[in-house]
């Protein structure tokens, strides 16, 4: 079965001119998202899509980037597919994974998603170990200042309180009271405990 898939990022775009060209193509069944950006991880149509394939199906696309989120996922998603016997076609850059040139442009592809990977990694250490010369805090910020916690840590252990009732007077959760109790030390871990066993 040829199955066709399109896809565009804003709702006041028409999916109409893709749609044309893949029953031009002879596609028996075409699914689409509408409005949806290729970032989007939540593509109804596209999982709607890849739960029809059986094997020796052939899916086609207008353009290589409407079924992609990026290149890596791009390059992955042909794989997946590749592996289950899907032939991929993509109409404006004449590509199908069935031929050799086609297998080929996807090999290049694979290593430049691979590439991709690895600079987007180098970067990221990079920038942690910037930060941590720096003495710059690494992760996300923490919701409770240390005054907030001392505070917390002598509240609880003079039995003023309890976990749940400090986290609704410092606005956070019960969690984030807790972690942030443990992490103030092991006197202050201790009375998490006793506070937990008086809720």
């Amino acid at each position: 079965m040829r199955v066709g898939y399109a896809r565009v990022s804003t709702d006041d775009q028409s999916l109409l001119p893709q749609i044309d060209a893949l029953r031009q193509f002879g596609c028996e069944l075409i699914f689409s998202d509408h409005g949806t950006s290729g970032a989007s991880r939540a593509r109804p149509g596209l999982d709607r899509m890849l739960a029809s394939l059986d094997r020796d199906a052939e899916l086609v696309i207008w353009r290589l980037d409407r079924l992609g989120r990026s290149l890596s996922h791009l390059v992955d998603l042909v794989a997946v597919l590749n592996q289950r016997g899907v032939r991929v076609i993509s109409i404006s850059e004449s590509i199908d994974t069935r031929s050799s040139t086609g297998l080929l442009v996807f090999h290049i592809m694979g290593a430049l998603a691979e590439f991709e990977r690895a600079l987007i990694s180098e970067r990221t250490r990079a920038g942690m170990e910037s930060a941590r010369q720096r003495g710059r805090p690494i992760g996300r910020p923490r919701k409770l200042a240390d005054s907030d916690i001392v505070a917390a840590a002598d509240a609880c252990g003079l039995g003023e309180t309890t976990i749940a009732g400090l986290a609704t007077r410092l606005g956070v959760s019960p969690a984030t009271v807790s972690r942030a109790l443990r992490r103030h030390g092991a006197a202050a871990a201790r009375s998490v405990r006793s506070s937990h066993d008086r809720l």
